[in-house]
């Protein structure tokens, strides 16, 4: 499975890192995306990152601000957020190809098959 952690509370302008853990499936071969649901909208596509680690920007909102990396030692994929604003107030999950190694494009977000537990970031003063 995969489990997201490190959410919090931030104000606005400060950074914060989440985590994606897995057990039981491998990273190592897999791209690994990031999603946020924010209250009261659908899922939006984040990024992704490929086998390679080469970085796929889904969303022009985060270009800049947000980049994804991963531990294939630990079996952990990370989100590195820096200048938060309260639009990034959502949970954030993040989820696999498993075995698939390259990013899909963003009119095949669906592809992504496998799904961990989000983690809420709140961005407020």
């Amino acid at each position: 499975q995969l489990q997201a952690s490190g959410g919090g509370s931030v104000q606005p302008g400060g950074s914060l890192r989440v985590s994606c853990a897995a057990s039981g499936v491998t990273l190592r071969y897999s791209a690994i995306g990031w999603f946020r649901q924010a209250p009261g909208k659908g899922r939006e596509g984040l990024l992704c990152i490929n086998q390679s680690g080469s970085i796929t920007y889904y969303t022009d909102s985060v270009t800049g601000r947000f980049t994804i990396s991963r531990d294939n030692d630990k079996n952990t994929a990370y989100l590195q957020m820096i200048s938060l604003k309260p639009e990034d107030t959502a949970v954030y999950h993040c989820a696999t190809l498993r075995g698939r190694a390259s990013c899909p494009p963003l009119t095949r977000l669906n592809e992504f098959s496998y799904w961990g537990q989000g983690t809420l970031v709140t961005v407020s003063s």
